[in-house]
């Protein structure tokens, strides 16, 4: 190998170490929050860690296929030196993973095929695809093609409806309550559902010679309600007497004038 080509062969190697580590610090933070804080993470925030771990294996694919960078494949690695004893460098280069390079990992860091298990397993799903007829073939290929445009047909279309739902629940979303506004309505615009507060005192017997308007016998059609500051103003033309002499009763203070409406100021 030419020195330009070690050069460049170091630098790739390099940079790849360099991508490889942050996606395994995101992989790792990732799932540090999984396990610590699952009740306080929302979707969006998963989805960025998503979108986060996506991005770096794109640019460490992008890398690779660089034309720059040296086709590991052709790469050939001999270990030299196999020792049962500990290397604190291996230590720290591989995070505390790979203490030693015997011959016990060596086998399993360096291995260049499948597990045996995989391995037998890749050739029986070789064999029976071999077996089938290319006719039969191409209709499982075409079958299975249609099973999944149709599932990203079902699930592009709920989307859509889940968006546009959305959307119009947004736009008509009321921020009302329509019957409590018809009830403020009609409480301003009738009095539908006030208590009355103010009650008409209920009057004494009505002079003769004098008529009672919309023909209510024992209340005024006005009334006018004087509160007095004590028992000695009393004696005023028109006055209805307070109860005091009844037992069993408390003594009023509110003194009622009592005019009628009809009443002629010269009537006698």
């Amino acid at each position: 190998m030419q020195p330009q080509e070690e050069k460049q062969l170091e630098s790739s190697v390099d940079a790849i170490i360099s991508r490889v580590a942050d996606l395994k610090n995101s992989l790792a933070a990732f799932i540090l929050k999984l396990e610590n804080e699952f009740d306080r993470m929302n979707w969006p925030s998963v989805l960025d860690n998503f979108a986060l771990v996506s991005g770096q294996l794109n640019t460490l694919n992008k890398l690779l296929r660089n034309d720059k960078t040296p086709i590991l494949r052709n790469q050939v690695i001999i270990p030299l030196l196999l020792s049962p004893d500990r290397d604190d460098e291996l230590m720290k280069l591989t995070e505390g993973r790979v203490p030693v390079f015997s011959h016990e990992v060596v086998p399993d860091h360096l291995r260049t095929k499948p597990d045996p298990e995989v391995e037998e397993q890749e050739k029986q799903l070789s064999a029976e695809a071999a077996r089938l007829a290319p006719d039969v073939a191409q209709k499982y290929v075409q079958s299975m093609n249609k099973m999944c445009s149709n599932l990203l047909d079902k699930l592009n279309n709920t989307r859509e409806e889940r968006e546009s739902e959305s959307g119009a629940l947004r736009q008509n979303k009321q921020t009302f309550n329509p019957a409590d506004t018809n009830a403020l309505v009609a409480a301003i615009g009738f009095g539908k559902g006030l208590s009355k507060l103010i009650r008409q005192p209920q009057g004494g017997p009505v002079p003769s010679g004098q008529s009672v308007p919309g023909g209510l016998q024992g209340g005024p059609s006005l009334s006018q309600v004087t509160i007095q500051g004590g028992p000695s103003q009393q004696g005023l033309p028109g006055q209805v007497p307070s109860q005091q002499g009844q037992p069993g009763k408390m003594p009023s203070t509110i003194k009622t004038n009592i005019k009628s409406a009809s009443m002629h100021p010269y009537q006698r």
